[in-house]
């Protein structure tokens, strides 16, 4: 097996597939696939579920629509089968599956679902199910996990007030889910499912193969956008290809709101269902949500941390917007890129459960605002806008250049770049412990919170990749590993985004200085005094360098570490390796 977080206890565990033959590699090459051994090895390719990484040629392929994209094929399969699915007759029940839309509000499925039901005078049914294989393949960190089954517990009562029963089941194989639905569906006499479109490879193939086959059963798989404000593929540029920078993408996104102002209309909560409901559902409405997988649970002074700092549910949701809509935006550009400055709105987790809809969010932004125009008004409401559509561009991103979901950088060519995969410099980064204080300030509220602030984000993915050299797409995992808001592509595109690697990126030579970065987001070290108790007595401008600037005393004394690398000699080897990886001295 991989490399996994066992290393933390200095295990190290190798894949099985480095052991392949030439001959098995030059097979997989010719596929499309190359050479990962040095990948498998530090887990940044996971051979349990996936292929080896593909070749930049395979990515080059899926450029110029020599590939169908996995979003081609839904929209194929859906497309084939409206008529038939159109046709089919409802039974006693209409299911909806929730996945990442754990939510009553504003869910589109869930509504739709909730309206073919209450029209034929049978009752809906929702579903939710629990994969340990999915969470292993996706790095679904323990600590979102268990936000996950509490917001369900939360879910289960909120529908049980409108005799809507939810059911959840854990099923060990992932391909076997498909299959267990369809069963359930025709235990409950349910010849009408309903769910949100998830974005990622896996999912779009799945529900893509679900719509056919249902039909094989007679049941009829409606799969409906929801998750972005704009759907991907709404938007283009005037050639009629997909934007590739934010900015125009950004005017493009505020442009097609303002002229369908209906996609910022939220979606009623489904309709109670008959009372009878709860007698003969009562099986379901008695069973109990089931623990985490052995794997992704949380220990128990983990559970009472987390617990303490991240209530779940719809309603946390709501109370954390209003608060932030009515105390904290109005100063939000100012203030954003502060960490200790608890000005941001801290609702990514829910953004990740789907506790709360992005619809929803600008809406209610828009609401407040002076303006019905989202990038007019107050600039703090304009800003968080902004932000709010980097989520959308992202999943934008992952739609049409399917292959950043399979360990590839957007930019092919800079998997050419030489990364060292230097375990001691890793773990030091991973625990906090580089002798830079704002980066290690950052891991370490990682660590402790499963949360990071978002410039801290964009600063210890830099030092990762272009100080420490080490292959970004660890960093990648790691966070994904860790984080309570872990989306794949906000995390995917942010990591891009530092390395220099992704869609939209920061210039390749564009090196974050960390001890500037502290200096300039976290001036009066309050941020660092927070998160490192060792360097609490030291004085002034010396806590962001406190080995250099006469603080070396205090620093020992509380036993934190030197600098793990020079930056100055760092960033001369960085630039050297990118020119010679990508064969330029241009971004």
């Amino acid at each position: 097996m991989p490399l996994t977080q066992a290393t933390l206890n200095g295990t190290k565990r190798r894949a099985i597939s480095i052991m392949e033959s030439p001959q098995k590699r030059k097979k997989s090459e010719e596929a499309g696939f190359k050479d990962s051994s040095k990948e498998e090895e530090y887990n940044v390719v996971d051979r349990q579920f996936y292929p080896p990484e593909m070749t930049n040629e395979r990515c080059m392929q899926y450029n110029a629509n020599e590939i169908e994209r996995p979003i081609e094929t839904l929209n194929k399969a859906l497309q084939a089968t409206v008529a038939e699915r159109d046709s089919i007759d409802v039974n006693h029940a209409v299911v909806h599956w929730f996945k990442c839309d754990l939510r009553i509000h504003d869910n589109k499925a869930l509504n739709l679902a909730s309206k073919l039901a209450k029209s034929h005078g049978v009752p809906l049914i929702c579903l939710h199910i629990i994969s340990p294989q999915d969470y292993k393949a996706h790095m679904t960190s323990p600590v979102r996990v268990d936000f996950v089954l509490r917001t369900l517990e939360v879910l289960k009562e909120d529908l049980a007030k409108l005799n809507i029963p939810l059911y959840v089941e854990t099923v060990e194989k992932r391909k076997a889910i498909p299959g267990r639905i369809f069963e359930l569906c025709e235990k409950w006499d349910a010849n009408h499912l309903f769910c949100n479109i998830e974005y990622e490879v896996d999912e779009l193939r799945r529900e893509a193969l679900m719509t056919r086959k249902g039909l094989l059963k007679g049941i009829a798989v409606n799969a409906v956008h929801d998750t972005c404000v704009v759907a991907p593929g709404e938007l283009s540029t005037g050639s009629g290809t997909q934007y590739a920078v934010y900015s125009p993408w950004y005017r493009a996104w505020i442009s097609y709101i303002h002229q369908h102002p209906h996609q910022l209309d939220l979606f009623d909560p489904p309709s109670p269902n008959p009372s009878c409901t709860l007698q003969d559902s009562a099986s379901i409405f008695s069973a109990p949500i089931p623990p985490a997988p052995p794997k992704k649970s949380l220990t128990d002074e983990e559970k009472t941390r987390f617990r303490s700092m991240w209530p779940p549910g719809e309603h946390e949701a709501h109370s954390r917007l209003s608060k932030f809509l009515k105390e904290k935006v109005p100063k939000y550009k100012e203030t954003r890129n502060f960490p200790a400055a608890n000005s941001t709105a801290v609702l990514s987790v829910h953004f990740a459960s789907g506790t709360l809809s992005a619809r929803t969010a600008v809406s209610r932004a828009r609401a407040a605002n002076t303006t019905p125009k989202l990038d007019a008004g107050n600039e703090g409401i304009k800003g968080w806008i902004s932000e709010l559509a980097w989520r959308d561009f992202y999943k934008h991103v992952l739609v049409h250049w399917p292959y950043v979901c399979m360990n590839k950088p957007f930019k092919p060519e800079y998997t050419n770049i030489k990364w060292d995969y230097n375990e001691e410099l890793f773990q030091k980064w991973c625990q906090g412990q580089t002798g830079y204080p704002f980066i290690d300030a950052a891991m370490r509220q990682l660590n402790h919170m499963g949360y990071m602030h978002n410039r801290a984000r964009m600063a210890v993915a830099s030092f990762l990749a272009k100080d420490l050299l080490i292959d970004w797409r660890r960093g990648e995992r790691y966070f994904m590993e860790h984080l309570i808001d872990g989306d794949f592509a906000s995390n995917n595109g942010g990591w891009g985004f530092s390395a220099s690697t992704g869609v939209d990126p920061q210039p390749y030579f564009r090196i974050f200085n960390p001890h500037l970065q502290g200096e300039r987001f976290d001036a009066e070290g309050e941020y660092i005094r927070k998160w490192v108790p060792e360097l609490q007595g030291v004085k002034g401008k010396a806590i962001h360098d406190p080995y250099e600037r006469g603080a070396e005393r205090e620093a020992k004394r509380g036993g934190y570490p030197r600098v793990c690398v020079q930056h100055k000699g760092a960033r001369e080897k960085a630039l050297a390796r990118y020119k010679e990886g990508i064969g330029r001295d241009t971004a």
